[in-house]
């Protein structure tokens, strides 16, 4: 492991502080270290491998179109973006969709496309479409993203950032309705905070969100990113209130833990005030991504993903909330998306996640103190026990 992570530190950028651990292979919820260690995956490269590591329908896709036929760029049609494209839309019932790479691709095709909503459909004066974003977000690190982050990290030395977006605290439906101007364009929203602590709202609380933007002509947009998929034990996060959004943003499962693949989904509407040379990617809808994203969609749907989530994420959440450790502050989240948040004055999620890898389970803090469990849809319940008991264990070392 030495001569990888010099590597990584004489030649790499030092923007990521990773757990001392070089890992080689893996394979559904276990990766493998140098060493041969073996460790069960709770991260779940933040929802990015959602199906599994290296799940063999998913490396077929991936390879067999490798094959035919690699980049041809939008320039061109190909046979595989049409039936990713509605398949995706049929899925989630949305009627047009905009493919992309990365998350935060996504999220910025998001913002151009409600801006331009306003000004064209909802006849905003130039420039002065707003976009309302909630306290503890996360849609990615672009320059525009971060300017409306309310972590201090994640701004200091990228300004100056560009003008038109307003926080409004996450989970108060009163204070989005507040907030609300003539000029506002849209509401962009996780139904589920991860990166901010895995933090649910209320119940009710997006229903109650697309109510208000519905009155005010105000486009309600998801950003599934990170919970979509099954991750929360449906379909969507949305699902669980029945709100089909005005705009939608797929992304890390729907590239099957093997490429970046991304999806903005929307009405026809909102989705036709782009033109040809609007907006475009020269890897968005390639064929390989196409190809691996279809299959992503078909896998979830015929291996039953998504209610796997839910009942395995139950039976996580409910040994999670077992423990009842003194340190723990809170156990929260829907199907396999969960945070423990910890008392600092006990300990720092940071430690916690240590000495679990060293136990034997990977995973990540987050914010507000909390260590994230995100594993494969395909987890199996020796190896959620397994993960609980470690934690367990680790804990047992923290006085009561």
């Amino acid at each position: 492991m030495t001569t990888y992570a010099a590597l990584e530190e004489k030649y790499g950028a030092r923007n990521y502080a990773p757990l001392p651990v070089v890992l080689v292979r893996a394979e559904g919820v276990h990766v493998w270290d140098a060493d041969g260690r073996r460790y069960i995956d709770m991260l779940g490269a933040y929802s990015a491998v959602s199906h599994g590591h290296r799940h063999p329908r998913l490396v077929a896709a991936l390879t067999g179109q490798a094959r035919r036929m690699d980049v041809i760029s939008r320039a061109f049609l190909s046979d595989r973006l049409g039936p990713f494209l509605e398949k995706a839309c049929l899925m989630t019932g949305m009627q047009r969709a905009l493919p992309m790479n990365t998350g935060a691709e996504a999220v910025e095709t998001a913002l151009k496309a409600a801006r331009k909503w306003a000004y064209a459909v909802k006849h905003v004066p130039a420039d002065a479409a707003e976009i309302i974003v909630c306290e503890g977000n996360f849609h990615g690190r672009t320059i525009a993203i971060s300017g409306f982050s309310s972590c201090a990290q994640y701004r200091n030395g990228f300004g100056p950032f560009p003008p038109g977006f307003r926080q409004v605290p996450f989970g108060d439906a009163h204070a989005l309705a507040a907030a609300i101007r003539p000029n506002t364009a849209a509401f962009l929203v996780e139904p589920i905070q991860g990166e901010g602590g895995v933090i649910v709202p209320p119940d009710g609380y997006l229903a109650r969100c697309a109510e208000i933007c519905r009155a005010s002509n105000v486009l309600l947009i998801c950003d599934e990113i990170q919970t979509g998929l099954g991750r929360t034990g449906r379909l969507l996060a949305a699902d669980h209130e029945g709100v089909r959004p005005d705009g939608l943003l797929l992304g890390k499962a729907l590239g099957g833990g093997l490429i970046p693949v991304s999806l903005f989904l929307s009405r026809s509407d909102v989705m036709d005030v782009f033109t040809p040379g609007d907006h475009g990617s020269t890897f968005g809808g390639y064929p390989i991504g196409a190809a691996v994203g279809y299959e992503a969609l078909v896998v979830l749907e015929e291996e039953g993903l998504v209610d796997r989530s839910a009942r395995q994420g139950a039976y996580m959440l409910d040994r999670l909330r077992a423990l009842r450790h003194p340190a723990i502050v809170d156990v929260r989240g829907k199907g396999l998306f969960a945070g423990i948040e910890f008392d600092p004055k006990a300990f720092k999620a940071a430690d916690i996640c240590y000495a679990l890898l060293k136990n034997g389970v990977l995973t990540k803090d987050t914010l507000r103190n909390t260590v994230r469990f995100a594993p494969p849809l395909t987890i199996e319940r020796p190896d959620i026990d397994r993960a609980v008991e470690a934690l367990a264990d680790v804990l047992a070392a923290v006085p009561a």
